[in-house]
């Protein structure tokens, strides 16, 4: 490898790591004090709403004529992508921000799974003690403190982890077809989702809350997705998906600094050994599933 392809290298990851903390400002917007006047039976509903709708928006230029076309596959993709934005919203509203983030990163390991009972695809020794680890995190996180006043919220999040590796198997289906369009295309359809719901509330949302939510769409949404694909265009999925890990990890950090949210020690436990799952996965074997750029992080 020359100095040229050096350097080129080492802006893409950079640009996959700049992607990465730009998603992990999810919690940091979601848990700010102009939001707490929502209700919290209905702040989840509202973000999922218009979140996703300034994020599609965002991405609908880098949108070309001759990249849409309609395929049947599309319907499963858009119901399981609306049914995740929902859930990690809601879930990230009614339980600690570490909690949400990393149940919604063992999406991976059920991609694992769905990738073998869906596609057929080989599990390998490596892959079975990464899930392995990562269902401890998951007991830890969801189980370990019983029936307290997190569960519902840590039970959404786990499911909101489920649905993102339904809508990674179906992208993979959809393997042909230009990100670009599919993403654009989900995040529309997500807030036409829940739009008719949210608007039967009755909420009027403030100037300043409606400003934050469209600057959370195009930033910690529709920015680091253009940045991420262009990025991974030169780092290898194993490389950027470890890069990538960057964004749980940091998405609690950012809410305790300037939120002062912190964690039980159960929960912080899970956390890391999903982690460690996530890690033993993709440091020591390779993986065999290509991760698709999280959307949220639907």
């Amino acid at each position: 490898m020359n100095d040229v392809d050096r350097r080129k290298l080492f802006r893409a990851r950079l640009l996959i790591l700049l992607a990465s903390v730009l998603w992990s400002l999810s919690g940091l917007f979601i848990k700010s004090p102009p939001f707490l006047s929502i209700p919290e039976a209905d702040r989840g509903l509202i973000l999922a709403c218009y979140r996703v709708f300034f994020a599609g928006l965002f991405l609908l230029p880098f949108v070309k004529l001759n990249q849409i076309r309609w395929r049947p596959v599309l319907i499963p993709l858009l119901v399981t992508f609306g049914l995740m934005n929902l859930l990690f919203m809601v879930a990230m509203t009614k339980t600690s921000a570490a909690a949400a983030i990393f149940l919604q990163n063992t999406s991976v390991a059920w991609a694992m799974l769905f990738g073998f009972l869906l596609l057929k695809e080989r599990i390998e020794r490596g892959s079975i003690l990464s899930i392995l680890i990562v269902m401890m995190g998951i007991g830890f996180i969801v189980f370990a403190d019983g029936a307290g006043k997190n569960f519902m919220g840590n039970l959404f999040a786990l499911l909101s982890g489920i649905t993102y590796a339904l809508v990674v198997i179906f992208f993979r289906m959809l393997r042909d077809e230009h990100p670009a369009w599919l993403v654009a295309l989900c995040l529309l359809f997500s807030s036409a989702l829940v739009a008719p719901w949210a608007l039967t509330l009755g909420i009027s949302l403030t100037g300043v809350q409606f400003g934050l939510i469209a600057l959370m769409g195009v930033i910690q949404m529709g920015a680091p997705y253009v940045i991420f694909s262009h990025a991974v265009k030169t780092v290898n999925s194993q490389e950027a998906a470890l890069l990538v890990l960057a964004e749980p990890i940091l998405n609690p950090i950012w809410v305790w600094i300037f939120w002062g949210e912190t964690v039980s020690f159960t929960t912080l436990v899970g956390c890391t050994l999903i982690v460690l799952g996530l890690a033993v996965r993709f440091l020591f074997f390779r993986p065999k599933l290509i991760l698709e750029p999280n959307p949220d992080q639907p």
